[in-house]
């Protein structure tokens, strides 16, 4: 796999770096994107490509299940040096429609690590179930998924806003947030709030 990204390189190189070598040469001294992205590490949801971004236009942050723990020295600086340095003016939390991380919340499993990270996420499990319970029912089972991704950003939002640095920032009108949802099956995004 490795010799193959090798060679893709060479495509990027030819294609793309040397027809836009001035923007290039502006990325190797510096950055400064607009948007911090915080979404999933799934490797079907590549952020510059379903936004259709060109590089240096996203400052990126992701991991499993798109999930914001309101106590994390990761994110906290991801989010210090995104809007104290880079003066990003917006940050959005995306999830995604078959989202591993998500469907683990509402099943048993041997795993050490993935059920601790996935307690940032437990609240969301619990709001879904007071509105739509697990259903034997294939479309209903569709829905609750649908509603436990979408829920997720809304809660990764609300620990988003527990760090006294976003609070100041919005507070002072320095940044907006938002929350987004990208379909896989037909490759939409879309706002969910």
């Amino acid at each position: 796999m490795i010799d193959a990204f090798l060679e893709g390189n060479k495509v990027f190189l030819e294609r793309d770096f040397k027809k836009h070598s001035d923007r290039y040469k502006n990325l190797a001294q510096g950055q400064s994107p607009h948007v911090l992205w915080i979404g999933c590490s799934d490797s079907r949801v590549n952020p510059e490509r379903v936004t259709w971004s060109r590089a240096g236009e996203l400052f990126v942050q992701r991991n499993i299940g798109n999930i914001i723990p309101v106590h994390d020295w990761n994110v906290a600086t991801v989010l210090e040096y995104a809007i104290n340095h880079l003066k990003v003016k917006d940050i959005v939390i995306c999830g995604h429609s078959d989202c591993g991380a998500m469907k683990a919340l509402d099943k048993e499993t041997n795993d050490v690590y993935i059920p601790l990270w996935l307690g940032n996420a437990h609240e969301v499990k619990a709001r879904v179930d007071r509105t739509l319970p697990p259903s034997d029912s294939p479309e209903r089972a569709k829905e609750r998924k649908r509603m436990i991704e979408q829920e997720n950003v809304r809660l990764q939002v609300e620990h988003l806003q527990q760090y006294p640095l976003v609070k100041n920032a919005v507070k002072e009108g320095k940044i907006t947030i938002h929350g987004l949802y990208y379909n896989l099956d037909d490759g939409t995004l879309t706002r969910i709030m």
